[in-house]
């Protein structure tokens, strides 16, 4: 049976009722989530429950997941989805045994990057993991929730080479780093060539951002080392390159026009700042800024319209889905439907002048992460739809397909593939047309989703809300 809910705007919030859209959630019953707060025992071959015994780490981003004992939690699988008037599609585990997987490159052979957010840079070839992580990546801060993060290819790859890595960079400084797990760090981006082999080389960082905890932002109360760093990468049709940069978990950081924390910085393939970027001529900002006012952004991608999107954990709910436009404000930690872990709401609300309203917003938050648009030809019935994954015990950790009609506002979300239980980190489709996701645990892994021959509906059906069938000995 499916059930469903709507998502009720506050009294506060009635103002902006106009500016945003109120979303129904479709959701299959293999992926209903548990109530908050319940503890549900697992099917019977299933994983455990998120803070069980023997269970991965779950909850939010803060929460940081997968770094404990390598205990796999995931059942061997195939799993069956769908049915209905919905798609149905088969989810395989393409390949396990990452150590926390974080971000995912095609190469145009068909072999796929993979960062490890310990500090490692993985490649799989056809469908095996190279045992042998590939040499020359730069040293990252793997502690907490930095480390190796994003991976992006170069639009022209297939002739310069060139791969792009955002990292938590440790402070050059020996005394900012007295033990080897309490290192100031800050954000990085790296440009190497990578032909295919062991090794990278011609590393160069093309920014180190100005967000160093205990560096010379700390007037400022930049900090700390390990917390949020966002640090998607995404490059446009003209070749720049856009970078998320979290707030540090210091919420004021991301209004402070001087800092990279809390923003999303546009550009050039080698550093350099474009001249036509929104600040470029106001010396009271940094050139590189594009937006500012970001808590979290965990995801970043080019809807095929050309226009981009970004997800963003909020903090005690309020999640977002952004429409990403040069310039603007996003308003943290300003206005926000969630409250601070001070319990205290956001100054302004949910909405006022001067600031970007979320799209789409998740109350209570699913800790939401990778964020793609789905374009590809095997599953017609999902073209322009957002998947945006989720990382939080109990109201996330599963993927959310966001619809959108025809005039391209949203109308609906299905929750998939929550009897998992896995924290999502990534989501993306691969140039085959498949939909890849990384599983941010220890051990991580990379699944699959395939269309299931004859079961396509037609496009514009409705979304699935069919029971998955598990493999691997589970029951339904």
């Amino acid at each position: 049976m499916k059930s469903s809910f709507v998502s009720l705007r506050t009294a506060a919030a009635a103002s902006a009722a106009s500016a945003m859209f109120v979303m129904t959630v479709l959701t299959g019953v293999a992926q209903q989530p548990p109530a908050p707060g319940a503890q549900q025992p697992p099917a019977p071959g299933a994983p455990a429950a998120p803070g069980a015994p023997g269970a991965p780490g779950g909850g939010g981003q803060a929460r940081g997941g997968g770094r404990g004992p390598a205990v796999d939690q995931l059942a061997a699988g195939p799993w069956e989805y769908g049915g209905g008037r919905g798609v149905r599609y088969r989810v395989t585990a393409y390949v396990r045994n990452l150590d926390t997987p974080w971000g995912i490159a095609f190469l145009p052979n068909g072999d796929l990057l993979v960062t490890e957010r310990p500090g490692r840079l993985r490649v799989v070839r056809n469908g095996v993991l190279d045992p042998t992580p590939i040499a020359g990546v730069p040293e990252s801060n793997g502690v907490g929730l930095g480390g190796m993060l994003d991976v992006a290819l170069h639009p022209q790859y297939a002739q310069n080479k060139y791969i792009y890595l955002a990292y938590s960079k440790k402070n050059p400084d020996a005394t900012k780093c007295p033990m080897p797990n309490n290192c100031s760090a800050t954000l990085a981006v790296a440009r190497a060539k990578y032909d295919g082999g062991g090794s990278l080389t011609d590393v160069k960082d093309i920014i180190v951002t100005q967000g160093w905890a205990g560096g010379p932002n700390s007037a400022r109360g930049v900090g700390p080392q390990t917390g949020s760093f966002g640090s998607r990468l995404a490059f446009d049709s003209a070749g720049f390159l856009y970078v998320t940069s979290g707030d540090r978990n210091i919420p004021e950081i991301s209004q402070d026009k001087q800092s990279h924390n809390g923003k999303i910085l546009r550009l050039k393939d080698d550093g350099s700042v474009p001249p036509d970027n929104p600040f470029v001529k106001d010396k009271a900002y940094l050139p590189e800024i594009y937006t500012l006012g970001h808590r979290n952004p965990l995801g970043l991608y080019f809807r095929a319209n050309g226009e981009l999107w970004s997800t963003e954990e909020g903090p005690q709910g309020g999640d977002e889905l952004n429409l990403i436009k040069a310039g603007k404000n996003y308003g943290w930690p300003e206005v926000g439907l969630g409250r601070h872990y001070t319990g205290e709401t956001m100054n302004k609300g949910f909405s006022a002048p001067g600031y970007e309203d979320p799209v789409v917003y998740w109350v209570p938050a699913i800790a939401n992460s990778g964020l793609s648009w789905y374009n590809g030809d095997k599953f017609p019935a999902w073209k322009d739809q957002a998947f945006v994954g989720g990382m939080r015990n109990n109201t996330g950790q599963y993927i959310v397909r966001v619809t959108f009609n025809e005039k391209g506002l949203p109308t609906g979300r299905e929750n998939m593939l929550a009897d998992l239980r896995q924290r999502i980190r990534e989501v993306k489709p691969g140039p085959d047309g498949l939909i890849y996701v990384l599983t941010d645990t220890n051990p991580g892994h990379i699944l699959r989703i395939e269309p299931i021959e004859g079961g396509q509906a037609p496009a514009g059906g409705g979304p699935g809300g069919g029971a998955g069938r598990r493999g691997g000995g589970a029951a339904q």
